[in-house]
């Protein structure tokens, strides 16, 4: 109870530090505009809006956020970007000296204003006067059913940990082996039965890995986990002893990489790789011919590259590569393969700045031979973390010729990532869906499966388990060897509040994994 108390305190002590600083910031913001007419100055404001807030990404409309949230946190954050220093505002101040200087480099916060102090205040009036008073509620859908009739259960303990901070999940089907990264630097190696046979210290936390058949596994290790525009990320192979004929990868600092994909994209014979460096304020999408850090190819110079699939959408025999972009200026893209390394980029999905996207793969959702997208929406990390109605699973289908239209949308505050399976076996795709970015009322709702009843109606199922973690990561694969697809979760806290909220809620057992065994 007193670590509680201590806990609680430090709060308090926060909250009126962040009130006090946010107080000082908004009367600036809200000071008395030029004197015109109410309509006049909201007609003024989105103008000036559409200019300076639809310069670098879609135009952020009012009703996707609720007014404290545009006035206390979006909009300070945004006048910074304009060259504006408003009240109790201090940049760089919360920064690492190594932190500071990469920002300083990238000239985030410009050192002239972009606009008019008094054109600043018609933006926020505009916002303030035509967003909702309180974050809209989601739309009507089907509720979620308690118990999951398909799936056993089971929590998972690895090590020591205070807490869990699983940021890895990955199933070597040659070996039988599941691989599990920790932000603490650690991979742990389980078998079957999710025993500990191996254990890994990397240089920073793992975010992705692959197993060649030929050699050693390929490690993704993010360099930091927080946002971050340091470049101290590393693509290597994870290996005691390189096998003869095989070199090992040791490709350093790369821009806070979060994901990898490999092909041969210019059809030399030779693997290459696509990574996705996210970054924080810069960031970008590239690709090393024969994993040669000495040949690299830049295909989009722009932060939150989250996930890039290799597959021939157009048909010509030739790969290309999807990506997923995060980050402001959130979108689904097609580079489409030239040949001779060269690719010409088609947006066929573009997202609101505060859309939150998180994830997305390929299904085939309707059976017509092209691959359909699933996609997660519920980042709320940065500067809007309220509940939005528009965070959710959806389903995009294509129209053979890669245009995607969304078909099914099933709201979810804060939805991390959703995989498509035939988990029980009846020949459609099934959904499993988790939720890490949220504060749920029912934290077990961080984890839905959804049965595919056909034409894309799904019932939506939960487990009284799911309420034991924040779900970041998942895997699915035949872990106990029975012939069906089974889900493991990883959990991870980032700090120690968002445990406490579940100790608040009754929770006191904190798995690092929880099995979902298909019975």
């Amino acid at each position: 109870m007193s670590f509680l108390k201590a806990v609680l305190v430090l709060f308090a002590v926060l909250a009126i530090v962040s009130f006090s600083v946010l107080n000082r910031a908004n009367q600036a913001i809200r000071s008395p505009i030029a004197k015109t007419s109410y309509a006049d100055s909201l007609a003024v404001g989105k103008q000036l809006a559409l200019r300076h807030c639809g310069s670098c990404h879609l135009f952020p409309q009012p009703e996707l956020l609720n007014k404290k949230t545009w006035v206390t946190g979006v909009l300070p954050n945004m006048a910074m970007r304009l060259g504006l220093r408003l009240p109790g505002q201090d940049t760089l101040r919360p920064l690492s000296a190594e932190e500071e200087q990469a920002v300083r480099q990238l000239n985030v916060y410009p050192e002239t204003p972009q606009l008019s102090l008094a054109d600043w205040q018609h933006i926020v009036h505009y916002y303030e006067q035509t967003a909702p008073a309180e974050p809209r509620p989601q739309p009507a859908h089907k509720p979620i059913t308690a118990g999951l009739p398909l799936f056993r259960a089971s929590g998972v303990t690895l090590g020591d940990k205070p807490a869990p901070q699983t940021t890895l999940l990955k199933y070597d089907k040659n070996t039988a082996q599941l691989y599990v990264g920790d932000a603490q630097n650690t991979v742990y190696v389980l078998d079957r039965q999710f025993r500990v046979t191996d254990t890994w210290l990397v240089d920073s936390p793992p975010t992705d890995i692959d197993f060649p058949k030929q050699a050693a596994p390929r490690l993704l290790t993010v360099g930091v986990f927080s946002p971050s525009d340091q470049h101290l990320g590393r693509l290597m192979s994870l290996t005691r002893q390189s096998k003869p004929g095989s070199p090992p990868v040791n490709i350093k600092s790369l821009p806070r990489p979060v994901q990898f994909a490999t092909g041969d994209l210019n059809a030399d014979g030779r693997e290459d790789v696509v990574i996705c460096g996210f970054g924080n304020h810069a960031g970008k999408l590239f690709w090393y011919d024969g994993f040669d850090p000495a040949k690299e190819h830049l295909l989009k110079a722009a932060p939150g590259a989250r996930k890039a699939i290799i597959a021939d959408f157009n048909r010509d025999k030739k790969p290309d590569i999807m990506v997923l972009m995060a980050q402001a200026r959130e979108e689904v893209a097609i580079f489409y393969n030239e040949g001779n390394g060269r690719f010409r980029e088609k947006t066929v999905l573009r997202f609101s700045p505060v859309f939150g996207a998180s994830y997305i793969e390929l299904a085939d959702f309707n059976r017509d031979g092209f691959p359909d997208i699933l996609l997660t929406n519920g980042d709320n990390w940065d500067y809007s973390a309220v509940d939005k109605n528009y965070h959710g699973v959806r389903v995009y289908l294509n129209d053979k010729k890669d245009n995607f239209t969304q078909a099914w949308f099933y709201p979810m505050f804060g939805a991390s990532k959703a995989v498509a399976r035939d988990f029980d076996g009846d020949g459609d795709l099934d959904i499993a869906a988790t939720s890490f970015y949220a504060n749920l009322p029912q934290p077990e709702e961080s984890f839905v499966y959804f049965s595919n009843e056909g034409r894309l109606n799904f019932t939506p199922f939960s487990t009284p388990e799911a309420a034991a973690g924040k779900w970041l990561t998942m895997e699915t694969a035949d872990f106990d060897g029975d012939g069906d697809l089974d889900i493991v979760l990883g959990s991870y806290f980032h700090t120690m509040g968002e445990m406490t909220q579940l100790l608040f809620k009754g929770i006191t057992t904190f798995p690092q994994l929880l099995v979902l065994e298909n019975k």
